[in-house]
């Protein structure tokens, strides 16, 4: 799975517990069945802690309080709920799978349901559970409606890129598929393995698998997602309700929908990871793929930026650069207003590099 915004904030988190060092004592043994308990209250806060960025801004801060819940001896409890306070409710919406790029917050959170529920594969009907794979471990990501057949129907890059338009399959089965019409494949299918489409939440009617139904199949799609990752939210809770006496979010969401930027493609995730590779090879610090532009006041994520040096190419030196191909003006907009230099062209940003190691350019501060 491509790395995602998800692995950037917990990392920033890991790596400010490592300088804390907090003197944590070891938990004493306790029964098998409290110990499961806790190890999915512990994947539960994880996974709300990564799905809405709470150590994407203002790290030092939320962990330190975090820290403090933790040595208090309130434990997951207490963790879950600051996680409570900051949010009010922690049940997932429709409208958070509204994102679109491989770097949207809820990407993951569809990788994690397909391989932990009873998804199938479309062209094997074998589950896509890692250890029941074998040599086809490996899953793709695949365009339930595919990209050029939306292209030509005039659906612009972020519809075609939507999350809700995303499953998972292996690799044969993807090619396979190709750019097959949904109207014709998605029936073949449900008519060979019967189950097969809803263990994914793909709408079974099929009205919803015609080009022109596009944007109805994402609605009710998303409708399908939102369901299920909150019934594995409960399932990870064992019996406590998401919303305690109705609560309502405290702050704005900063769904998928509203956060523009990302990878669009496989194809450009792999010329972004070529050139990062090409940067380091440089003697330069890598970059961040789908770095999490975020509001250090309030943590809500402004942007994706496709490849990006938030601490210059010589770590801690210089200004920050981004790599943007193919973004909107408000993802350039928006990193510019953070501060970042921006490239939206591999040819030009190579250069600079080539400058700055050449000591023609102004990575390092002057």
């Amino acid at each position: 799975m491509p790395s995602t915004a998800w692995y950037n904030s917990m990392s920033r988190m890991r790596a400010t517990v490592a300088r804390q060092r907090p003197p944590f004592k070891p938990y004493p043994r306790k029964p098998r069945k409290r110990h499961a308990v806790e190890r999915d209250h512990l994947l539960f806060w994880y996974l709300q802690s990564a799905l809405w960025g709470r150590y994407s801004g203002s790290t030092e801060t939320k962990l330190s309080r975090d820290l403090d819940i933790i040595r208090s001896g309130e434990g997951l409890e207490g963790l879950i709920g600051e996680l409570r306070l900051s949010r009010g409710s922690l049940r997932i919406r429709p409208d958070d799978f509204g994102g679109s790029s491989l770097g949207a917050r809820f990407y993951p959170m569809l990788y994690l349901m397909t391989r932990t529920g009873q998804a199938v594969d479309w062209g094997s009907g074998i589950p896509l559970k890692k250890q029941l794979l074998g040599k086809n471990s490996t899953l793709e990501v695949h365009h339930i409606f595919p990209k050029k057949r939306l292209r030509d129907a005039g659906y612009v890059k972020k519809q075609v890129n939507a999350i809700a338009n995303f499953c998972f399959l292996t690799k044969g089965t993807n090619l396979a598929i190709s750019a097959s019409d949904p109207a014709v494949y998605l029936a073949e299918i449900e008519e060979r393995f019967p189950g097969a489409l809803a263990s994914q939440w793909v709408p079974t009617d099929p009205k919803l698998w015609h080009v022109d139904r596009y944007l109805d199949f994402l609605a009710e799609r998303r409708v399908l997602l939102a369901a299920a990752a909150n019934a594995l939210m409960e399932d990870l809770l064992h019996g406590t309700p998401l919303d305690l006496g109705g609560a309502t979010p405290a702050v704005a969401a900063a769904s998928g929908a509203d956060v523009p930027g990302g990878l669009g493609s496989e194809d450009e995730e792999r010329e972004l990871r070529e050139l990062n590779a090409w940067v380091a090879a440089q003697g330069l610090h890598e970059g961040e793929l789908e770095h999490e532009l975020v509001d250090a006041q309030t943590g809500l994520a402004l942007a994706v930026l496709d490849l990006a040096w938030p601490d210059g190419l010589q770590q801690g030196l210089g200004e920050p650069v981004a790599v943007l191909l193919d973004e909107p003006a408000e993802v350039l907009a928006r990193a510019s207003a953070a501060g970042y230099r921006c490239f939206v062209d591999v040819a030009e940003f190579r250069r600079y590099v080539e400058g700055a190691v050449g000591g023609e350019g102004d990575v390092a501060a002057e």
